[in-house]
């Protein structure tokens, strides 16, 4: 298994958990939870492979969608909507950023693969990593999560940023890339953690 499968396939475990969690606080009925963490697990994998001139993934693999459903029966199962104010806990936190972090960096490695520039490489990478979130929520009548969370969407930026500068000096494989996947997992929940936001005009 290749380290973008294992980043899509993280990815979409998460952001599936991140969904359905999104969805239970929004009660939504049952079609609207299985549109909830659709949308979040595919939609910014689907974006990225359009703009990379691919055939999204969710269209020649059986795996994604058996991942998505596995982890809704999982997460009804074990009864995760029962427990109160879990968008706001740490786990719901957790989840949401190893899919944010997964996304980016697979993201950054199909721009790469596809040959693309600089900016194309941190452009697919952040539009990989929000792109579901972003759908889901302007289905579900939010504010997109990018557009005013805590230093959310500069991570998937400088997550592209370090790929970019460890394929100048290093070569890219599954072991740089767990470091980064730490790396960026870390500074999210530290970002989390301390509150930082980017600047506000006022």
């Amino acid at each position: 298994m290749t380290a973008l499968e294992i980043a899509d396939i993280v990815g979409i475990i998460s952001f599936a958990i991140s969904g359905f969690l999104i969805a239970v606080h929004m009660k939504l009925d049952i079609l609207g939870i299985f549109i909830s963490s659709f949308l979040t697990a595919f939609g910014g994998g689907m974006v990225r492979d359009v703009i990379a001139n691919k055939t999204p993934y969710i269209f020649t693999n059986n795996l994604p969608i058996i991942l998505v459903l596995s982890t809704l029966v999982i997460a009804i199962v074990f009864k995760l909507h029962k427990i109160p104010d879990l968008e706001g806990k740490l786990a719901f936190v957790l989840t949401d950023t190893i899919g944010l972090v997964s996304f980016a960096i697979s993201g950054a490695l199909i721009a790469m693969k596809s040959d693309f520039n600089m900016i194309g490489i941190v452009l697919l990478s952040l539009l990989t990593a929000i792109g579901g979130g972003t759908l889901r929520d302007v289905v579900i009548n939010r504010i997109p999560a990018v557009l005013m969370s805590d230093f959310y969407g500069a991570i998937a930026i400088i997550i592209s940023f370090v790929i970019i500068a460890t394929d100048s000096f290093y070569e890219i494989n599954k072991i740089t890339l767990l470091s980064i996947f730490i790396f960026g997992v870390i500074l999210r929940l530290i970002a989390y953690k301390k509150r930082w936001h980017l600047p506000t005009l006022s």
